[in-house]
Formats: C-alpha cells, structure tokens, sequence
C-alpha cells in the first residue's frame, strides 16, 4: 500500500521502520519540513513530503502527532482524499507533560479520538496509541505465537476497521475489535489496557470487566491513574 504518516515522532517513526521493511511505500511528514526528514529517511526508507502530500494518493493514513497539535493541521488537509481512506488516529492526552486541560476530555463528553475526529472533519480510527513505540518496533511475532500482544482497532467504519487490523495482523500482533470510536476510552491513558502489552485473552477478559459505556467513576480513576502517571515521568525529567 501507499501509506502516509503525519507525525515523525516516536510512533511514526516506528511505524516507518516496520511498513517500510514489509514492502510498504511510506511518505512521512513533520510540522518542520521535510527538510529535516533526511537521517530518518535513511534510517526507515520512507520518503519526506510535506502533510498534504502524505495524505495524496494514499491507501492508509497515520496521523501520529501530539493532541494540542491536532487543530494546527491544515484545514483543508484531506481535501480530495476519498473517503474510504482510513485514517488512523495515535493520540493520547497528557495535559500536565504536554498538551494542557481540554475541558471535553476532562469532562468525559468526549473521548479523546473524537475530539481528533471533530477537528480533522473526518472520521478516524484510534489504533497503536497504547503500545510503547520500541514494543511496536520490535515486538511483534507470528500469528500463534504464544503472548503475542493484541491490539485493539477502534472506530464506525467497518470496511476501513477491517483494512486497519489487516495491517496490525501483518505488522504481528493480535488485532481485536475495540469496538464504536465513543468506546475508545478503553484503550486511553490510565485504563488497564494502556502500554500493559497484554494478549488476546487478556484483552478481552478486561474489555467484558470495563464495559462499553464508561461510568464517571471510571473516568474518574482513568485521569487520576494518567496523572499519577505523568507525575512520575516529569519526577524523572521525562519531556514529550
């Protein structure tokens, strides 16, 4: 396929790696330039463009950016892409390290790919947001192979759902039906789903004990569980 990524960090990168070495034409873009894209070029074999040439005559798009970085895309960014282009979305929200309060999300209104989906115009996907960039890089294994990870693929389009998780089978891991984009809190910060690298069972025992429809005390424990966590990377020095 013809994949374009927006987003040249952590996850995109990765991601660049892998679709590049199963043969896959990548186009990757940054906020600065593709100018700046050359050692990751060679690292990955992707091609540097800028945003909107990602997204032109694409198969698969990955918008891999921070959250508070979403509304600065352009507007017209997917004009002309068709519409059964799946587009995949990687956000997750870390309000102290990075991205500050969005009420919606504090809230609960929204899930935190809706919220992407609301400003992009389009619909999205909400896939590889809870495994560690490296995990994805260099995790992933043959189908059967004992504790592979699942991943869950979230989001209304079924056709477009079904071409996402085809990709996640052949990037090796166990893709699973994360069910509507609204239950996407599931596999957000704080759940018991996030970056925890579990198996196919393991996902789904946690999926039956969460439910579909979020409680407010579970977005409660979610956020508090994300700002504990983020507490402990800025404790460390960690930036995003």
């Amino acid at each position: 396929m013809n994949i374009g990524i927006i987003g040249a960090g952590h996850i995109g990168s990765a991601l660049a790696v892998r679709l590049t070495s199963l043969g896959h034409s990548v186009a990757i873009a940054n906020s600065r330039g593709p100018e700046t894209l050359t050692d990751l070029a060679q690292k990955t074999g992707a091609t540097p463009v800028t945003a909107k040439e990602a997204v032109r005559d694409a198969d698969l798009i990955v918008v891999t950016i921070p959250l508070k970085s979403i509304p600065d895309l352009p507007k017209d960014l997917f004009a002309g892409v068709p519409a059964e282009v799946p587009v995949i979305d990687t956000s997750n929200y870390y309000p102290l390290l990075r991205d500050g309060q969005l009420p919606e999300l504090e809230t609960g209104d929204l899930t935190e790919s809706e919220w992407v989906q609301q400003h992009l115009g389009r619909p999205v996907l909400k896939v590889f947001n809870n495994i560690f960039a490296a995990n994805l890089e260099n995790n992933g294994k043959p189908a059967g192979t004992p504790g592979r990870i699942a991943l869950l693929v979230a989001g209304d389009d079924a056709a477009a759902k079904q071409k996402a998780m085809a990709l996640v089978e052949e990037l090796g891991f166990d893709a699973l039906d994360g069910g509507s984009l609204h239950e996407s809190w599931r596999q957000q910060p704080g759940s018991p789903l996030y970056c925890t690298d579990l198996s196919a069972d393991e996902v789904r025992k946690h999926l039956a004990d969460l439910g579909t429809q979020r409680t407010p005390e579970q977005h409660a424990e979610f956020l508090a569980n994300q700002a504990a966590s983020e507490k402990h990377l800025q404790a460390q020095g960690v930036k995003l």
